[in-house]
């Protein structure tokens, strides 16, 4: 049976050659990546990109990275686009073939045609002297010394040069564009990543009940306000002012100090100047200001006017927090 230590070195072998290799990537960036980078700022197509094998799956990751970040871009497999997928070109689109050897059958195909189509061609490889190298108009050096494969065989530390740099290539025409968290917003509106960048308290509160009772409501009636609007709080009104809140804490505290309940009402036992959120707010925002204050819930206003109750449980439910 191997023992832990050596599973857990094998392991750290692995990560630092990949460490190692994207360290030297930064090396060998030159005046070819920022030619490439204008060039796809400037085209007025798209990013097509394609690969082979193992580089087809980063290719595929590289396009999704790009897409997402305002960079319009399409995946074509190389063995594809040679069976019929080459249609996917069209005129002002920009290709970046990507191929550690850069001389693979596939690639040696598809390389004079994307030229006779007149194509800009990027290429992503580890190998200056390949037939890709050869015939690119910009190159994307990825060479790595070795593979983490200890047979030097399996795609591991390329195809993380590979990602790495279509990582490079995205943050930086992403940054050239001026691409802002809005902007992000609008490729990411699912799961909660795209929630913390447009969902907006008014978004919440619309779906609570909205408690809410008058000064000199009795303390009975406050607390069956509270219960059936089940969000641990209400808020208390003077006329359609609002001058406080009470919690379930406040409720506690009140049992603990008075033996008799009869006779007070909310404005004896609310917290006055409570916690308010405009409803356009971010919810994200709602949520740093329940966490600074130490708070479950604040009251959401419309313009100055009472409108409604956010809570901690709801960011938790929409999966903010």
């Amino acid at each position: 049976m191997t023992s832990n230590s050596t599973i857990l070195e094998l392991a750290k072998r692995t990560i630092e050659r990949e460490r190692d290799a994207i360290g030297h990537l930064a090396t060998l960036l030159d005046e070819d990546f920022s030619k490439a980078v204008d060039c796809i700022l400037n085209s007025k197509g798209r990013v097509i990109i394609s690969g082979i094998g193992k580089s087809a799956i980063i290719a595929s990751k590289i396009v999704a990275t790009l897409n997402s970040t305002g960079t319009p871009a399409i995946f074509m497999h190389a063995a594809d686009a040679i069976h019929g997928d080459l249609g996917t070109i069209q005129d002002n689109d920009v290709v970046i073939c990507i191929s550690k050897s850069g001389s693979t059958p596939e690639i040696k195909m598809l390389v004079p045609l994307i030229k006779r189509g007149k194509n800009t061609l990027i290429g992503m490889t580890g190998n200056l002297d390949s037939f890709l190298a050869k015939q690119a108009d910009f190159i994307l050096n990825t060479f790595v010394e070795k593979e983490a494969c200890p047979n030097d065989l399996a795609p591991t530390t390329s195809t993380t040069a590979q990602l790495v740099m279509g990582d490079a290539l995205a943050i930086v025409l992403l940054e050239l564009r001026g691409f802002s968290s809005a902007d992000f917003a609008k490729y990411h509106p699912g799961g909660a990543l795209g929630k913390r960048l447009y969902l907006r308290v008014g978004d919440i509160a619309k779906n609570n009940q909205i408690p809410a009772v008058q000064t000199k409501t009795e303390v009975k009636q406050v607390i069956v306000e509270i219960s059936k609007k089940m969000l641990g709080v209400t808020a208390v009104l003077d006329g359609n002012k609002v001058v406080g809140i009470v919690t379930d804490g406040d409720i506690r505290r009140m049992l603990n100090n008075h033996d008799n309940i009869k006779g007070l009402t909310a404005s004896d036992i609310m917290t006055t100047d409570p916690k308010t959120i405009e409803m356009d707010t971010l919810a994200i925002k709602a949520l740093e200001l329940m966490q600074k204050k130490g708070i479950s819930q604040l009251l959401a206003m419309d313009k100055g006017e009472y409108s409604g109750v956010i809570h901690l449980h709801n960011l938790i439910n929409e999966g903010i927090l």
